[in-house]
């Protein structure tokens, strides 16, 4: 299932969405534009072997890495979540918590990944982290919204009208399922994917909704 547009956008101006959307895309721009690109992203991406703790230049890429994209797919993807589901949640969250919350939703889902794999040298990027958080906060705030979905049936794709929580769990178990395969199979991710960097991203987002919300 893929979603392509939500039927009830907000009513208020998605100022940090677009603002989240130029940055991701200038970064992107500054990385394929990099004389060296894999020194620029062995600097700013999470490579979990690197972190120490009680060194704080080794935590920063919890949050630069948030900024940086492994392709035109990985970024236009992300983008296009954050674009659908992140207008109604900036406007919910309010304009000052709904940054604070994006960038607190990425580290959160980059800890998680880190957990599973502390000795991998393996690179780590993209806002997956952080858009997760914001469908997680989707779902606890408008569960019963309906997503515009291209569905897969018999060979063919069609076009539905799904609730919102629906599509998000699906979603969800689906990088949770991936992710606990990776682990039985000792890889670090299926396809360079980190998907328990999206699973405590959406847990974030959820918890912070569902506390926001009561």
């Amino acid at each position: 299932m893929f979603p392509l547009s939500d039927t009830k956008t907000s009513g208020s101006f998605p100022f940090w969405v677009l603002v989240l959307i130029a940055a991701n895309s200038w970064v992107f721009f500054l990385e394929l534009s990099s004389p060296n690109p894999d020194l620029f992203v062995s600097l700013y991406a999470l490579i979990p072997s690197r972190v120490d703790f009680s060194s704080l230049p080794t935590l920063t890429p919890f949050l630069t890495s948030q900024f940086l994209h492994g392709g035109f797919i990985h970024i236009i993807s992300n983008m296009w979540f954050l674009w659908i589901f992140g207008d109604n949640v900036e406007e919910r969250m309010g304009f000052l918590f709904f940054p604070i919350f994006y960038l607190l939703a990425g580290t959160a889902g980059g800890l998680v990944q880190y957990f599973f794999i502390p000795d991998s040298g393996i690179p780590m990027l993209g806002a997956s982290g952080a858009i997760a958080g914001v469908l997680g906060a989707y779902m606890a705030f408008f569960p019963r919204h309906s997503v515009k979905t291209l569905v897969p049936a018999f060979g063919f794709f069609t076009i539905m009208d799904l609730p919102a929580f629906l599509v998000l769990l699906f979603w969800f178990f689906t990088q949770l399922f991936n992710g606990s395969a990776s682990v039985i199979s000792d890889t670090t991710s299926l396809g360079g994917i980190a998907f328990f960097a999206h699973v405590g991203g959406f847990v974030t987002g959820w918890v912070v909704g569902k506390l926001q919300a009561s």
